[in-house]
């Protein structure tokens, strides 16, 4: 059965290399929204005459997070449907909040595929400062309107579970705070591929 993944959480938590880690020891896809949108949203942004590398102002919800989030989506359904495990990156702040959201997406494969196991990490760190000084770490352009409106911003960083119908054992919360090594890289395998 194909492993439908989701490593949620807020920017600075380090979904992206965690998943990445994971996926290059199981052969899993990879599907960063950053990434597949990067493009689009880049000429969408300036054809409407804003910034590029905007990735967070209201301007840039409006006209390009939802288009990133059908992306992702279509993506990873097309792999999950043909037996591929997924591993899916983003926020999913707005998704997470719709119990009928995962029920949804599944269904728009249909039943002409096998059964689609579904599992979320929940990447978060310890306090907002950690978050900061990872997302300054990064000294990316991306992330200017982020430290330019910390205080709009840090709002998005509250942990959340999603609140998908999904057992109980299907959602890890995972605090990303210390030093990453093997042992705690181990925990995430083994909740995805140790049967619960």
């Amino acid at each position: 059965m194909p492993k439908l993944v989701f490593f949620i959480g807020g920017a600075g938590g380090g979904k992206t290399t965690l998943a990445k880690r994971v996926a290059g020891k199981r052969g899993a896809a990879v599907l960063d929204m950053d990434t597949l949108l990067r493009p689009a949203a880049e000429a969408i942004m300036t054809l409407a005459g804003l910034d590029p590398q905007d990735r967070d102002s209201p301007e840039y919800k409006c006209l390009c997070r939802d288009l990133g989030y059908r992306i992702t989506m279509d993506a990873a359904l097309e792999n999950a449907a043909i037996g591929t495990d997924v591993f899916v990156i983003g926020p999913f702040t707005k998704e997470s909040e719709d119990p009928n959201w995962i029920r949804q997406q599944l269904h728009r494969i249909g039943d002409s595929s096998d059964p689609v196991e579904v599992k979320v990490v929940v990447v978060h760190l310890a306090s907002i400062d950690d978050y900061r000084d990872r997302i300054g770490m990064r000294a990316t352009e991306l992330d200017r309107w982020k430290l330019e409106h910390w205080d709009e911003f840090s709002r998005s960083l509250a942990v959340r579970l999603p609140k998908w119908e999904l057992p109980a054992n299907s959602v890890l919360m995972f605090d990303n705070t210390g030093p990453l090594n093997e042992d705690r890289l181990a925990v995430i395998e083994r909740f995805l591929y140790t049967a619960q």
